[in-house]
């Protein structure tokens, strides 16, 4: 008998812990627990720590009340502009309603997930790439706010939208660049020359002090030598007056050569002295004088001489260097010729002086 009473105690008591172990249930501190007795939701949500449910009878659902990051795959749309882009996103969202997670949606995970991939897809079409690229502030509450709305009756806050990146074709890539470097460029020209407009004033109101002292710009010479010796060239820059360049270019100015001058000198002489030749070859020759019964010499050796004489006097009173064309010509040759005008020619040879007493021989 005794026998069978500790056997029936040890079955009650096998059986106790069994029934505790099923029914025992241990909830984390970030986790709810959604109790659904015959498939009816109880109205008290488990918190955390231990809890006991009815084995068959109760079930009890763990939510996780956690904040879940939830990439949101890339979505290829069109933007307002006409421009294809690529754009993903990421999503941070928390239950706030344990029992709405459970029972108003089948898997609250999957349901955001979707929403927010039609919300980004609507958010592309409604923007420009100029938006998408610089507004990503004002985009990311909007598409909250898409996601939100429906996510209130699920028991689910959405805590915050963030889009990652654009992807943008090549083309269009090159063409913002190419427009970013334009821009870039333009701002530079306009530095550029606001620079140099303040360089030009400064540089006027430097030159009008210095004219004012001259050897201010001494000064400044020197300073600028100084300067540029300081680098250890080879080469020094000085500056070169122009005024000094002027009166060179004035001194090398083309003037007629002295060689030049030189050599027509003896032929104007030469064309002189054949002029003066021709006018003493016009005028007639005095009569001769007949010759007495005393004179043995003939009349025409007298006039021979006489013409001679004439035409050595006119080849002295020359130029030396110059040569007569012609010697005067003699009553018995017949009338004066006209002396005709000679080419320039390289100056003859200084005639050899005569002894003196001779007399040059005549010309028949």
């Amino acid at each position: 008998m005794v026998q069978e009473l500790l056997i029936a105690l040890v079955v009650v008591v096998l059986a106790g812990v069994a029934y505790m172990a099923a029914a025992a249930r241990v909830v984390k501190q970030y986790e709810r627990g959604v109790v659904l007795r015959f498939g009816r939701l109880r109205n008290d949500v488990r918190g955390p720590g231990f809890t006991m449910v009815l084995p068959g009878a109760e079930r009890l659902r763990k939510v996780n009340m956690q904040i879940v990051t939830m990439p949101v795959p890339a979505q290829d749309g069109i933007t307002r502009d006409n421009v294809t882009v690529r754009v993903d996103a990421v999503i941070y969202f928390k239950v706030v309603d344990a029992a709405s997670a459970v029972v108003e949606v089948e898997d609250y995970r999957f349901a955001v997930s979707q929403m927010a991939q039609t919300s980004l897809r609507s958010i592309i079409g409604k923007s420009d790439l100029d938006d998408l690229l610089s507004n990503r502030e004002k985009l990311n509450q909007g598409l909250e706010l898409m996601i939100d709305s429906p996510a209130v009756g699920w028991g689910v806050q959405i805590d915050r939208v963030e889009i990652k990146d654009v992807s943008l074709p090549e083309t269009m890539k090159r063409s913002m660049a190419r427009q970013a470097e334009a821009d870039r460029e333009r701002r530079a020209r306009v530095i550029n020359a606001d620079a140099e407009l303040q360089a030009s004033k400064k540089l006027s109101q430097a030159a009008a002090e210095m004219s004012s002292q001259p050897a201010a710009l001494q000064l400044r010479l020197l300073q600028t030598v100084v300067a540029v010796a300081a680098e250890k060239n080879s080469t020094l820059v000085l500056p070169f007056p122009v005024e000094l360049l002027r009166f060179l270019e004035r001194a090398q100015s083309p003037t007629a050569p002295p060689q030049a001058v030189q050599g027509a000198q003896p032929a104007q002489g030469v064309q002189a002295a054949q002029g003066v030749q021709a006018a003493q070859g016009a005028q007639p020759e005095p009569p001769v004088e007949p010759a007495s019964a005393s004179s043995p010499e003939p009349s025409g050796d007298s006039s021979s001489e006489s013409s001679a004489d004439s035409s050595s006097a006119e080849a002295q009173s020359a130029e030396p260097g110059t040569a007569p064309e012609s010697a005067s010509p003699s009553p018995s040759q017949g009338p004066a010729r006209t002396a005709r005008t000679p080419e320039p020619a390289p100056p003859a040879a200084r005639p050899r002086p005569r002894p003196n007493g001779s007399k040059p021989l005549a010309r028949h």
